[in-house]
C-alpha cells in the first residue's frame, strides 16, 4: 500500500543524520587533512571533545592476523565462536506432558500447544559471562579468590608471647616481668653479657663486594618470587551501588505459585462411629468474599465403614485417596479461613435429626447406649446399601489460618501438645510473630511459620436454609467476633486432627490440579498429595507457561416451589455431552474421594424435603482440547425417594436444562439463570440455548429462570476476553484462509478481513490487563508474525507493521504497569525480558535444522480467490518443509504469488527500527518508556538473522544494509536527545533510557560494524557535550554520561575493542637492565623526549583515537577529577569506581592471566598514572599530620629552580607560607607541603575514593611493562618525578597494615561506607564545594600539633572496609580480613618498591639525580617506617642497602635528616621479634657503619645518630623488646669481627665501643620497663637518663621530648609544657653559641620568667660543645624553625593545662622571632591565641574554675624500696585528689609489686622511727601538704595563679600532746609545723620532686591558741565583708563565735590562758598577743552583729536578739580577763626576715 511513501518519508528524516555518518566514515578512512592535523600535537584535542576513533574494521583488515605472537593473538579480534544459538529444552514440572494428543486440533489450540512445548531459543554470546555485567566481582567471589593466601608475618601481630618463627624459640620469654629476673646493674658486666649472647643468622653474601648491577639483578629476581598474580583480588570488591552495568539472565518463564501451605488430614473421630463421613477442604477469603481455592476431598473412614458402600463403589483410583493437599496463597491476609465441610450418605430425615445422635451420645456411654447404637448402625447400613450414591450436608467448621501461622511463629510453642487446641476460633487474639513487621492488617505471611498440629473438636451442623457461600461468609465474619453467635449453638463434637505446615520446596508424590505426576514422583503407588488450584483473591499477572484447560461448574440454587407433584429431595446431575445421544457423555468430570478418577456424571448432595434447595457443590471438569458447537453441559434434576416404597423408582427425573459451551467460537462462562424444561429436550437442542422457547416443550414456572448456576474456566487456551478472542480468531482465519468465516453476527469475507484486523489491533488496548499478561507471549508472537510475514489477501500484501508496532508498544506498557512491583533495578519487567531472551523467535525459521543447512523460510500461503485451496498450506512455524511432506504435493501458486511472497517477508529488526523512527508522538512516548524491550528485541532479531542466515562469516561492514544502519543512527540520535532533554524533567526515565541506549550500543558491538557503532557513540557524546555548556546543573548529565561509558566498557571484548595490539607503543627494550636504560635515558640527557612514549602515558590524540573506549573512560575520570568539576565528590566516586570495577574484571578474567597479555591490557590505562599524579594535592592525606608527610615534589622543584626549566612551580618557602607553616629563610623546603600551585583548591577526594584510585594506580604499575615505565620515567621533568614519588609515598600510607587488633576494634564500630556519606553530606552542607570547604579543610590542618581533632576520624578512614551491613563479624571473618589486608599491604609496598627501582635505574646518570634520589630514599624510609610484613622488609632493606652502597653521598653529605631517619628505622627493626627482619636490619645497619667509615675513616655521624635513635626508640615505643635488640647488636659485632676487608683498621674496635654504649642504654631501658606501671618512677628514670645526656644536647632533647610525650599521655599538661620549655631553652643556648641574633632569646636566661628551673639547661658551654663538630646538634630542632615549633608546642600544652599566664610568657619569646620573619599569618594566629588566653583568665579569676594541683608528702621506708628507701618526695597530683585516693593508688601499686602483706601505710604524720619498723616490710607515709609563702612573698603573689606556680616550700601541721596523744586539753595541746623545701619549683619536668630541706617548729599551747583566735577573727571578717553578703554564712560564723555552748570556744581559751599572768617572763609576749587577738575578735563580733541586723527579715528578729544577748554575756565574761596589765613587756627581739627559698631562720633544722 502506502509503504513506499512511508519509507521515503522515513528516509527524509534520516537522510541528514545518515549523510553525516557516512561523511564521517569516509573522512576517517581517507584521513582528511584537517583531522590528521588536529591529532598531531600530543594533547591537541581538548578533553571535552571526543576524538574520531580509527575505523575498527579497516584497522583489523590492514593487520595480518598472525602478526601477534602466541597469547596476544586472542586480543586482536573477537573469537570466531562468539555468537551461538542455544536450544534449551523447556522445563516440564510433570512427568507426563499433559497436552492433548491425537485429537484434531483447531488453529488456536494447536498454536497454544506448540507454544507450551517448543524449546527456548537463545542467541547466546559465549564469552558474555566474562563481562562484569554478568559475573560481577562481589564480596563472595573475592572471598573465593582469596583462598590459599599465605599469612604475612607482621611485627604488631607477633605479640611477645606467640613466637613467630622457630629460630626464636631459644630466647627467654619476656624480660620485663618482676624485678628479680632482669639485670639490674647497668655497670661493666654489660659488655660481657653481650659477648655471651647468640647472634642471629648472618646474610651469606653480605660482606662480598659485588658490582651494583649484579646486586640489583639478584634483588629483582628475589622480589619477583611468590608474588600474588592479581592485586585487586586483595582489595574490597567494587561498590555495588555504582554497578549500573549489572545484568542478570532472566529466569525462564515458569508457572505462578503463591505461598504454599501443606495441610495433612490425619484422623477424624466422632463420639459414635456408625457410618462413613466424607470431608471437603477449601480456603475462603472473608474480606474479598471469595472462595480462593478449589475443593479438596478427603476420606478418613476406616475400611470397615467404607465397606458399607461396597455395592456402589468401583475400585477407587489412587489419586482419589489423597489425604494431604498443598494450597497456594498469592495474597496472604489475616482474613483467610480453611473451611472444612462434612457430608454423609443420604438418609431419611432432615439434617438436624441426622445430627442428633452425634450431639447427644458420648463415647464414654457406649456400653449404656449399646442398643440405640445397634439400631442406628442397622439403619445406616440400610441407607448405605440403598442410597449410597447420594450425599447429604452434615456439618462444618473453619480454622482461622492467621492464628495458626502467628502462633506457630512463636518459638516457644510445642507444636504437638498444646497444638491440640480447642475450637480454632477461640484463639481470637492475633499474636503477630515478633519478627513480622505488619503494616496494617494485610501483612501476613504463610511461608516461614512453625508447623502445627491442631485438633478441631467442635463442628456446627449444616442448616438446610443456609448452605450458600453468602451465608458461609456471614458465619465466618461472625466467627471472628468475641461474642460469636456460633458459640451458643450446640456443637457436633468430634476430633479432626490436621497438620498445617509450610510446603516443602519439592514435595514427593505430588499431583498437579490436572492429576499429572509432579516431579519428583519416586513410586507411582505412593499415596499422593494433591496440589490444589488457587483462585487468587485479586488479579495475578503471570503468563501461561503450560497447557491447562479446566472448567468449574457451581450450581447455586434451584426453585421448584411452583412445580407440582412429588419433588422434594432434589439433586442436580451434571454431564458433559459431546453430542445429544446419552452415550456421548464424556468422562471428564473429576472424581472426589475414594472413587474413580474421572466420571461421566456427578450430582449434588440432597437437602431433605426442600423444594428450593441451595447448593455449595463444585464440579471440576477437564475441557477437551477441541470444544465444538455441539458440546454442552446437560443438567438433569431428579427427585430421590428416601423410603423404599414398592413401585416407586429410586430416582425420578423432574426437569432438564443445558448450556452450549461455544458461542461464536468463544467459550461461554459466567453466571447463568436457566429455565428448566419438564420434558426431555428435543433433538438438535444443543446448538440453541434453553432461553429459546422451543415449540411443544413444557417449562417449569412458565419458562422463567429457576436454576442458577455459574461456570468458570481456568484455561491457557481460551483467553476469555472478547478483544483477545477476536484478535486470535482473525489471525487464525488468515492463517487458514477459510473464507467466508462467521464472526459473531457478521460474516467475514476477504474484503473485510483487513479492516477487521486493523480494528482488532487497535482494540487490543481495551483488553483487561490480567488476560493480556497471561497471553502476552501468544499476542507478541502473533504481532511479530504480522510484521515479519505480512498476510497476503487477495494477492495483495497487507502491511500491518505500524498497527502491530503500536499494539506491541501498548502491550509492553500494560505488562510493565501491571507488574510494577516486580521490576528489577534497571526498570525492566522480568516477564518481558524472559520473553525476549527465551521465547521470541523469528517466525518461519527452524533453528533445529541438522548440519547447519540453510534454514528454510516457510512460504506464506497466498490467498487466491479460488475457494478450493487447501487450508494447510500455511505451515506451523516449527515444521521444516521437506519433500516428503504430503501437504506440499500441491503445486505452488503462480509467479505473481511467488514474487509477492518474496517481497512480503521482512526482517523484524529493520521493521522495528523503521517504525520507531517514523512513529507518532503518542506511540513514541510509550516506546520510550520501555525502550529497552524494543532494543533487546532488535538485538535478538539481528543475532538470529546472522546465525540462521549463516552470515557470521561475512565482513561486518556488509552484514546489514545501509538504510537499516541509517535508521539505527537516526534512532540512536533521537533517543540520545531524549535522554538529554528529559534529564531535568524526569530523571528516572532519563537514567533508564540512558542505560538502555548504552546496552543497545554495547550489543551492537557484537553484531554490527564496530567502526559504525563507535561513530554513533561519538555522535552521542557530542550531543551531550554541546548540552553541557548550557546545562544548569552539568553534574547530572556528567553522571549519566559516566554510566553510559561504564556500560559500554563492560562489554566482554572491551580489551579487543580498544585495539590493544596496534603499534602506538614504542619497541620495548628486551631487558630492563641498567645498561639499556642508560642508553635510552633521554630524560635528563640532551635528546628530545620520545613523543611516542609520552603519548601513551597521556590522554593524547593518538591514545584516544586508538584506544577509543579506554580513552572515553579515562577522559571521564580526568574531567571528574578537574578541580573545578561540580558535584565533585559523587563524580569522583562514580568515575573511580568504574575504573576499579574494570580492572577487577581484568584481574578475574582467565583470558588475561598471562603476564604478557596483562601488560598489554595495562597499556590501556597508562594515562591513569599522570592523572593521579596531577590529582595528588586533592587526594586524601593518609599520612597523618602535615609534619610526617614531607612531600617530595616541591623539594625537587626547588632544586631545579635555578635551571629555569620549570615554570609555574613556587619556591618551597612560599609554598610553606601558603600552607601555613613556619618560615625559615635558610631552610630549603625540607618541610614542604607539596606543590602549592593552586591546584589544591578543588574538592578533595574522600578517603574511599582516594584509596580506590591509588589501588588502580598500583595495578597499572604492577602489570605494565617495566621497560615502558622506564622510558616514561626518563621523559619526566624532575618536578613531575617528584610528584610521582609523592604518589608512591601516598600509596604506602594508604595501604598500611592496621594489625589484627585494629580489625577487632573496628568491628565494634563498623559503618558501611559512612565515610563516603560523610563526604557527600559535607558537600551538601557546604553547597557543592566552594571557598568555605577550603576554609574548613585549612582549619583542620592548623591545630597546634598538625591534625589533632581530625586524627580520630582519620583513623577510622584508613581502616575503611567495605563491610556488609551486619556489624558483628565472627572471629574467622576478622582473621580472614586481617590476612587479606596483610597481603594487600605487602603487595602494594612491593609494587612501590619495584617502581622505585625503575626510577633509580632511570635517573642514574642525570643531572638532577641528587634531588630525585633523596626523594626516592625518603619514600624507601617511609616504607621501612610503616607497619610492614617480614616479606616486604627483607626486600625493602635489600633495596635500601643497594641505594646506600651506590649513592653514599646521599646520607653522609646531604642534610642529616635522612641518616637520622634511617638509623631509627633500622634500629627499630633490629629489635623485631621476627628473626628474618632482625637479620636484614642488622646487616643494613652494619653496612651503613662500614660505608660511613670508608668515606671518612670515622663514623661519628652514624654513631651519634644511632645513639640518638636508640634513645628516642626506647622512650617512645611501648612494646619494645630489648632482648631481641641485644641479639642484633651481637650480630653486628659478629659481622665486624668477620669482615676481612677492614681487619687492619680501628673499625672493629669502634663498632665494639658503640655496641657497648647501646647496650648500656638498653639496660636503663630494662629498668624503665620494670617501672612501666609506676608513672613517677618511670619519669624519674627518663629524667635520670636525660641528665646523663647533659653533654650531648641532641640526646637530651630527644629524652625531653620523650618525657613530654609520656606526660601528655598521662594528662600532665603542665609538666609536658615544662619539658618543651626546657627543650626550647636548650636549643636557644645552642643557637646563641652559633650567632648573636637580636630576635633570638639569649640562651636559658630568657626563659626564667616561664620557670626558674630552666637555668639547669645552661650547662652547655663552649668547653663541652663546639658547634661545628660533625654530627652534633644536627637534628631538625636545632634551627630557628625548630625553636619556633618547640615554643608553639609548649604554648599548646600550657593552654591545655589551663596555665594561661604562662602562655603569655612563652609567646613573649616567640613573637620577636616571628616578627623578624615577617610571618604575619602566624602572628595573627598567636595574637588570637593570646586573646583567648587572657579572656579565659578574666573569666576564671577566682581560681575555682581551674584547680591546679594538690600536693602530698610521700616518704618511703624499708629496704624493699631499694633506691627509694628513706627518701621523701613531694608529689603533685591532679586537682582535688583526696588523701584516700593517692594512698589507695600507691598501696595498690606496691602491693602488686611486693605482695599483699608487705606494704603498710603509716597513718599519722609524725616523724618515723626506723628502728621500730619491721625490716621485711615496706612502709609508705603520706601527708597532705599546702604551699607556704612568707608574708613578704604574698605581696608579689597576688593572683590565684601566682600562688599555684613556681612552688618550692610546703607546710604541714601535726597536733600532739606531751603524753603522745594527738589531741588533748587546751593547756597541753602542742602543734608541730613542718616546712619542706624541694630541689626544684613546681611545676617541673616531673611530677614528684625530692625534698632537699626540712624544718620543724613546735608551737606551745598558747601559740596554738593565738593561731586559732587569729583564724576565727579572719573568718568573721571575711563573712562580714563578703560581697554580695551571705546571711546564712554570717549567722553560722557568729553562732560559732558567740554561742554559749561552744566547746573549747573563745571563752574557754580566754579562761585557760588569760586568767593568770604567766610566771615565765618569756611568755609575756604571747600573753599580750593573745589579749590583743581577743580585743580584735570582740570588735569583729560587733561588726558582724551590726551587719546581721541589717540583713535579717522580721521572722529572725528573736534569733538576732538571742545572738546579741549571748554576745553581751561573752563580752562581760571576757572584760576582767582583758583588762589585766602585764608587769612589763620584753624588749622586742628582731625577727630576721624569713625567705621561703632559704629557711635558715627556723628553730629546729632537722635534716
Amino acid at each position: 500500500m502506502a509503504a513506499a511513501e512511508r519509507r521515503a518519508f522515513a528516509l527524509k528524516i534520516n537522510r541528514t543524520v545518515a549523510a553525516e555518518v557516512r561523511k564521517q566514515v569516509s573522512r576517517e578512512r581517507s584521513g582528511s587533512p584537517h583531522s590528521s592535523r588536529r591529532c598531531s600535537s600530543s594533547l591537541g584535542v581538548p578533553l571535552t571533545e571526543v576524538i574520531e576513533p580509527l575505523d575498527f574494521e579497516d584497522v583489523l583488515l590492514s593487520r595480518p592476523p598472525d602478526a601477534e605472537p602466541g597469547p596476544l593473538r586472542d586480543l586482536v579480534e573477537f573469537p570466531a565462536d562468539d555468537l551461538e544459538l542455544l536450544l534449551q529444552p523447556r522445563e516440564c514440572r510433570t512427568t507426563e506432558p499433559g497436552i492433548p494428543e491425537n485429537e484434531k486440533l483447531d488453529a488456536q489450540v494447536k498454536a497454544a500447544v506448540e507454544m507450551y512445548t517448543e524449546d527456548w531459543i537463545i542467541a547466546h554470546r559465549r564469552y558474555q559471562h566474562l563481562s562484569a555485567a554478568y559475573s560481577p566481582i562481589t564480596i563472595e567471589t573475592q572471598r573465593e579468590r582469596q583462598k590459599g593466601l599465605t599469612r604475612q608475618v607482621y611485627e604488631q601481630d607477633a605479640s611477645g608471647d606467640e613466637k613467630s618463627s622457630p629460630e626464636d624459640s631459644d630466647d627467654p620469654r619476656h624480660s620485663s616481668g618482676s624485678p628479680e629476673d632482669t639485670p639490674r646493674s647497668s655497670g661493666a658486666s654489660g659488655i660481657f653479657d653481650l659477648r655471651n649472647l647468640a647472634a642471629d643468622s648472618l646474610l651469606p653474601s653480605l660482606l662480598e663486594r659485588a658490582a651494583p648491577e649484579d646486586v640489583d639483578r639478584r634483588n629483582e629476581v628475589l622480589r619477583r618470587q611468590h608474588r600474588p598474580r592479581t592485586l585487586l583480588s586483595l582489595y574490597p570488591a567494587p561498590d555495588e551501588d555504582e554497578a549500573v552495568e549489572r545484568c542478570s539472565r532472566p529466569e525462564p518463564p515458569h508457572e505462578h505459585f503463591g505461598q504454599r501451605i501443606l495441610v495433612k488430614c490425619l484422623s477424624l473421630k466422632f463420639e459414635i462411629e456408625i457410618e462413613p463421613i466424607f470431608g471437603i477442604l477449601a480456603l475462603y477469603d472473608v474480606r474479598e468474599k471469595k472462595k480462593i481455592s478449589e475443593n479438596f476431598y478427603f476420606d478418613l473412614n476406616s475400611d470397615s465403614t467404607k465397606g458399607l458402600l461396597r455395592a456402589h463403589g468401583t475400585h477407587p483410583a489412587i489419586s482419589t485417596l489423597a489425604r494431604s493437599a498443598i494450597f497456594s496463597v498469592t495474597y496472604p491476609s489475616p482474613d483467610i479461613f480453611l473451611v472444612i465441610k462434612l457430608e454423609k450418605v443420604l438418609q431419611q430425615g432432615d439434617i438436624s435429626e441426622c445430627c442428633e445422635p452425634y450431639m447427644v451420645m458420648k463415647e464414654v456411654d457406649t456400653a449404656k447406649n449399646k442398643e440405640k447404637l445397634e439400631k442406628l448402625r442397622l439403619a445406616a447400613e440400610q441407607f448405605c446399601t440403598r442410597l449410597g450414591r447420594y450425599r447429604m450436608p452434615f456439618a462444618w467448621t473453619a480454622v482461622h489460618l492467621a492464628n495458626i501461622v502467628s502462633s506457630a511463629g512463636q518459638p516457644d510453642r510445642d507444636s504437638d501438645s498444646e497444638g491440640e487446641r480447642r475450637p480454632a476460633w477461640t484463639d481470637r487474639r492475633r499474636r503477630g510473630p515478633p519478627d513480622r513487621t505488619s503494616s496494617g492488617d494485610d501483612a501476613c505471611s504463610f511461608s516461614g511459620f512453625r508447623p502445627a498440629t491442631l485438633t478441631v473438636t467442635n463442628f456446627f451442623k449444616q442448616e438446610a436454609e443456609r448452605l450458600s457461600d453468602e451465608d458461609l461468609f456471614k458465619f465466618l465474619a461472625d466467627m471472628r467476633r468475641p461474642s460469636s453467635l456460633l458459640r451458643r449453638l450446640r456443637p457436633v463434637t468430634a476430633q479432626l486432627k490436621i497438620d498445617i505446615s509450610p510446603a516443602p520446596e519439592n514435595p514427593h508424590f505430588c499431583l498437579s490440579p490436572e492429576l499429572l505426576h509432579v516431579k519428583p514422583y519416586p513410586d507411582p503407588r505412593g499415596r499422593p498429595t494433591k496440589e490444589i488450584l488457587e483462585f487468587p483473591a485479586r488479579e495475578v499477572y503471570a503468563p501461561h507457561t503450560s497447557y491447562r484447560n479446566l472448567l468449574y461448574v457451581y450450581p447455586h440454587s434451584l426453585n421448584f416451589s411452583s412445580r407440582q407433584g412429588s419433588v422434594r429431595n432434589l439433586t442436580v446431575r451434571v454431564q458433559y455431552m459431546a453430542g445429544e445421544d446419552p452415550s456421548q457423555a464424556l468422562p471428564v468430570i473429576f472424581g472426589k474421594s475414594s472413587c474413580s478418577e474421572f466420571t461421566r456424571e456427578a450430582s449434588t448432595p440432597v437437602v431433605y424435603h426442600n423444594k428450593s434447595p441451595e447448593f455449595y457443590e463444585e464440579f471440576k471438569l477437564r475441557l477437551p482440547a477441541c470444544v465444538t458447537e455441539n458440546h454442552h453441559l446437560l443438567f438433569t434434576f431428579y427427585h430421590v425417594s428416601c423410603q423404599p416404597r414398592p413401585g416407586t423408582a429410586l430416582e425420578t427425573p423432574v426437569g432438564f436444562t443445558w448450556i452450549p459451551l461455544l458461542q461464536h467460537g468463544r467459550l461461554r462462562t459466567g453466571p447463568f439463570c436457566l429455565p428448566v424444561s419438564v420434558d426431555q429436550p428435543p433433538p438438535s437442542y444443543s446448538v440453541l440455548t434453553p432461553d429459546v422457547a422451543l415449540p411443544g416443550m413444557r417449562w417449569v414456572d412458565g419458562h422463567k429462570g429457576v436454576f442458577s448456576v455459574e461456570l468458570t474456566a481456568v484455561s491457557s487456551v481460551h483467553p476469555q476476553d472478547p478483544h483477545l478472542d477476536k484478535f486470535f480468531t482473525l489471525v487464525h482465519v488468515l492463517e487458514e484462509g477459510a473464507f467466508p468465516f462467521r464472526l459473531k453476527d457478521g460474516v467475514l469475507s476477504e474484503g473485510t478481513v483487513e479492516q477487521e484486523l486493523r480494528a482488532s489491533l487497535a482494540a487490543l488496548r481495551l483488553t483487561s490487563p490480567e488476560p493480556l499478561v497471561a497471553f502476552s507471549h501468544h499476542v507478541l508472537d502473533k504481532l511479530v508474525r504480522l510484521v515479519v510475514r505480512p498476510p497476503i489477501i487477495g494477492g495483495q500484501i497487507v502491511n500491518l507493521g505500524r498497527g502491530a508496532f503500536e499494539a506491541m508498544a501498548h502491550i509492553v506498557s500494560v505488562v510493565h504497569r501491571s507488574l510494577e512491583s516486580a521490576q528489577d533495578a534497571r526498570g525492566h519487567c522480568p516477564l518481558l525480558a524472559a520473553y525476549v531472551y527465551y521465547a521470541f523467535r523469528v517466525p518461519g525459521t527452524d533453528p533445529s535444522l541438522p548440519g547447519g543447512a540453510p534454514p528454510v523460510t516457510v512460504q506464506p500461503a497466498t490467498l487466491a480467490r479460488g475457494p478450493g485451496r487447501p487450508a494447510s498450506l500455511y505451515l506451523a512455524r516449527s515444521k521444516s518443509i521437506s519433500s516428503s511432506n504430503p501437504d506440499l504435493a500441491v503445486a505452488l501458486g503462480s509467479v505473481d504469488d511467488e514474487v509477492s511472497r518474496i517481497l512480503a517477508s521482512k526482517l523484524l529488526h529493520e521493521e522495528l527500527a523503521l517504525q520507531w523512527v517514523v512513529s507518532g508522538s503518542a506511540v513514541r512516548e510509550a516506546v520510550l518508556q520501555h525502550a529497552w524491550f524494543f532494543f533487546q528485541l532488535m538485538v535478538k532479531s539481528m543475532a538470529l538473522h546472522l546465525i540462521l542466515g549463516q552470515r557470521l562469516d561475512t565482513p561486518r561492514k556488509i552484514r546489514f544494509p545501509g538504510r537499516f544502519l541509517d535508521d539505527i543512527a537516526a534512532l540512536v540520535g533521537s533517543v540520545g536527545m531524549e535522554v538529554i532533554t528529559r534529564v531535568y524533567k524526569d530523571m528516572e526515565l532519563a537514567e533508564r533510557l540512558n542505560a538502555s541506549l548504552a546496552f543497545f550500543l554495547s550489543d551492537l558491538l557484537s553484531l554490527a560494524d564496530r567502526g559504525f557503532v563507535f561513530s554513533l557513540i561519538r555522535a552521542h557524546y557530542k550531543q551531550v557535550a554541546s548540552r553541557l555548556q548550557s546545562a544548569p546543573n552539568p553534574a547530572v548529565l556528567m553522571t549519566l554520561r559516566m554510566d553510559f561509558t561504564r556500560i559500554l566498557c563492560s562489554h566482554e571484548h572491551y580489551v579487543t575493542l580498544n585495539l590493544p595490539c596496534c603499534p602506538l607503543s614504542p619497541p620495548a627494550s628486551p631487558s630492563p637492565s641498567v645498561s639499556s636504560t642508560t642508553s635510552q635515558s633521554s630524560t635528563f640527557s640532551s635528546q628530545a623526549p620520545d613523543s611516542k612514549v609520552t603519548s601513551m602515558f597521556e590522554l593524547s590524540g593518538p591514545f584516544r583515537q586508538q584506544h577509543f573506549l579506554a580513552g572515553l573512560l579515562l577522559t571521564e575520570l580526568a574531567l571528574a577529577l578537574e578541580p573545578e568539576a561540580e558535584g565533585a565528590s559523587l563524580l569522583h566516586k562514580k568515575a573511580i569506581s568504574a575504573v576499579h570495577s574494570l580492572l577487577s574484571g581484568h584481574d578475574a578474567d582467565p583470558r588475561y592471566a598471562e603476564a604478557t597479555v596483562k601488560a598489554r591490557v595495562a597499556e590501556l590505562y597508562l594515562p591513569l598514572l599522570s592523572l593521579a599524579r596531577d590529582t595528588l594535592p586533592r587526594l586524601h592525606d593518609f599520612a597523618e599530620g602535615p609534619g610526617q608527610r614531607s612531600r617530595l615534589a616541591s623539594m625537587l622543584d626547588s632544586d631545579t629552580e635555578g635551571e629555569g626549566d620549570i615554570g609555574g612551580t613556587i619556591n618551597p618557602s612560599v609554598a610553606m607560607a601558603i600552607a601555613g607553616g613556619p618560615l625559615a629563610p635558610g631552610s630549603r623546603g625540607s618541610i614542604s607541603q607539596g606543590p602549592a600551585t593552586g591546584s589544591r583548591s578543588g574538592c578533595p577526594l574522600s578517603a574511599e575514593s582516594s584509596r580506590t584510585l591509588l589501588v588502580c594506580v598500583l595495578w597499572v604499575l604492577k602489570n605494565a611493562e617495566p621497560a615502558l615505565l622506564q622510558h616514561w620515567a626518563a621523559d619526566l621533568s624532575p618536578a613531575q618525578l617528584g610528584r610521582l614519588l609523592d604518589l608512591l609515598y601516598l600509596c604506602l600510607a594508604a595501604f598500611e597494615y592496621k594489625g589484627k587488633k585494629a580489625f577487632e576494634r573496628i568491628n565494634s564500630l563498623t559503618f558501611k561506607k559512612s565515610l563516603d556519606m560523610k563526604a557527600r553530606l559535607e558537600e551538601a552542607i557546604l553547597g557543592t564545594i566552594g571557598a568555605r570547604q577550603e576554609m574548613v579543610r585549612r582549619s583542620r590542618e592548623r591545630s597546634p600539633f598538625g591534625n589533632q581533632e581530625n586524627v580520630r576520624w582519620r583513623k577510622s578512614i584508613t581502616h575503611w572496609r567495605q563491610t556488609s551491613d551486619r556489624v558483628d563479624k565472627t572471629k574467622e571473618e576478622m582473621e580472614h580480613e586481617a590476612l587479606v589486608d596483610g597481603n594487600l599491604a605487602t603487595e602494594a609496598s612491593l609494587v612501590v618498591l619495584d617502581t622505585l627501582e625503575i626510577i633509580v635505574q632511570t635517573v642514574m646518570l642525570s643531572e638532577a639525580r641528587e634531588s630525585v634520589l633523596g626523594a626516592v630514599l625518603k619514600v624507601v624510609l617511609y616504607s621501612l617506617g610503616s607497619a610492614q610484613s617480614a616479606l616486604f622488609l627483607q626486600h625493602g632493606l635489600a633495596t635500601q642497602r643497594a641505594l646506600v652502597s651506590k649513592f653514599p653521598e646521599l646520607l653522609f653529605e646531604e642534610e642529616t635528616e635522612l641518616c637520622a631517619d634511617l638509623c631509627l628505622r633500622l634500629l627499630r627493626h633490629c629489635g623485631s621479634r621476627i628473626s628474618t627482619i632482625r637479620t636484614h636490619a642488622s646487616a643494613s645497619l652494619y653496612l651503613l657503619m662500614r660505608q660511613n667509615f670508608e668515606i671518612g675513616n670515622n663514623f661519628a655521624r652514624v654513631k651519634m645518630q644511632v645513639t640518638m635513635s636508640l634513645s628516642s626508640l626506647v622512650g617512645t615505643t611501648q612494646n619494645f623488646s630489648e632482648e631481641h635488640l641485644r641479639r642484633s647488636l651481637k650480630t653486628i659485632l659478629t659481622y665486624a669481627e668477620e669482615d676481612v676487608g677492614l681487619r687492619d683498621s680501628t673499625f672493629a674496635e669502634q663498632v665494639q665501643d658503640l655496641m657497648f654504649n647501646l647496650h648500656m642504654i638498653l639496660t636503663d631501658t630494662v629498668k624503665m620497663k620494670e617501672h612501666q606501671e609506676d608513672p613517677e618512677m618511670l619519669i624519674d628514670l627518663m629524667y635520670r637518663i636525660a641528665r646523663g645526656y647533659q653533654g650531648s644536647p641532641d640526646l637530651r632533647l630527644t629524652w625531653l621530648q620523650n618525657m613530654a610525650g609520656k606526660h601528655a599521655e598521662l594528662g600532665n599538661h603542665a609538666e609536658a609544657a615544662q619539658c618543651m620549655v626546657h627543650a626550647a631553652a636548650l636549643v636557644a643556648e645552642y643557637l646563641a653559641l652559633l650567632e648573636d641574633s637580636r630576635h633570638l632569646p639569649v640562651g636559658c636566661v630568657s626563659f626564667q620568667n616561664i620557670s626558674s628551673n630552666v637555668l639547669e639547661e645552661s650547662a652547655i658551654s663552649d668547653d663541652i660543645l663546639s658547634p661545628d663538630e660533625e654530627g652534633f646538634c644536627s637534628g631538625k630542632h636545632f634551627t630557628e624553625l625548630g625553636l619556633v615549633g618547640l615554643l608553639e608546642q609548649a604554648a599548646a600544652y600550657f593552654t591545655m593545662g589551663g596555665l594561661y599566664e604562662a602562655v603569655n610568657e612563652v609567646y613573649k619569646t616567640l613573637i620577636p622571632i616571628l616578627e623578624a620573619h615577617r610571618d604575619y599569618k602566624k602572628l595573627a594566629a598567636v595574637h588570637g591565641k593570646l586573646q583567648e588566653a587572657f579572656t579565659k583568665i578574666m573569666h576564671q579569676s577566682s581560681g575555682w574554675e581551674r584547680v591546679f594541683g594538690t600536693y602530698f608528702r610521700v616518704g618511703f621506708y624499708g629496704a624493699r624500696f631499694g633506691d627509694l628507701d628513706e627518701q621523701e618526695f613531694v608529689y603533685k597530683e591532679p586537682s582535688i585528689t583526696k588523701l584516700a585516693e593517692i594512698s589507695h593508688r600507691l598501696e595498690e601499686f606496691y602491693m602488686e609489686r611486693f605482695g599483699e602483706d608487705v606494704v603498710e601505710i603509716i597513718k599519722d604524720s609524725n616523724p618515723v622511727d626506723k628502728t621500730k619498723l619491721d625490716p621485711q616490710k615496706a612502709y609508705i607515709q603520706i601527708t597532705y601538704v599546702e604551699p607556704h609563702f612568707d608574708t613578704y612573698e604574698l605581696k608579689d603573689r597576688v593572683t590565684y595563679f601566682d600562688r599555684n606556680y613556681g612552688l618550692r616550700t610546703f607546710l604541714f601541721c601535726t597536733p600532739f600532746t606531751p603524753d603522745g596523744r594527738a589531741h588533748g586539753e587546751l593547756h597541753e595541746q602542742h602543734k608541730r609545723k613542718t616546712l619542706l623545701s624541694t630541689d626544684h619549683a613546681f611545676p617541673y619536668i616531673k611530677t614528684r620532686i625530692h625534698v632537699c630541706h626540712r624544718e620543724e617548729m613546735v608551737l606551745t599551747p598558747v601559740e596554738v591558741a593565738i593561731e586559732d583566735m587569729q583564724k576565727k577573727t579572719r573568718e568573721l571578717a571575711f563573712a562580714t565583708e563578703q560581697d554580695p553578703p551571705d546571711a546564712k554564712m554570717l549567722q553560722m560564723v557568729l553562732q560559732g563565735s558567740v554561742g554559749p555552748t561552744v566547746n573549747q570556744g573563745p571563752l574557754e581559751v580566754a579562761q585557760v590562758f588569760l586568767a593568770e599572768i604567766p610566771e615565765d617572763p618569756k611568755l609575756f609576749r604571747h600573753h599580750n598577743k593573745l589579749r590583743l587577738c581577743f580585743k580584735d575578735f570582740c570588735k569583729k563580733c560587733e561588726d558582724a552583729l551590726r551587719k546581721n541586723k541589717a540583713l535579717i527579715g522580721p521572722d529572725q528578729k528573736e534569733y538576732h536578739r538571742e545572738l546579741e544577748r549571748n554576745y553581751t554575756r561573752l563580752r562581760e565574761a571576757l572584760q576582767p580577763l582583758l583588762t589585766q596589765r602585764l608587769p612589763q613587756l620584753l624588749a622586742p627581739t628582731t625577727a630576721s626576715l624569713r625567705n621561703s627559698l632559704n629557711r635558715a631562720s627556723f628553730r629546729k633544722p632537722d635534716l
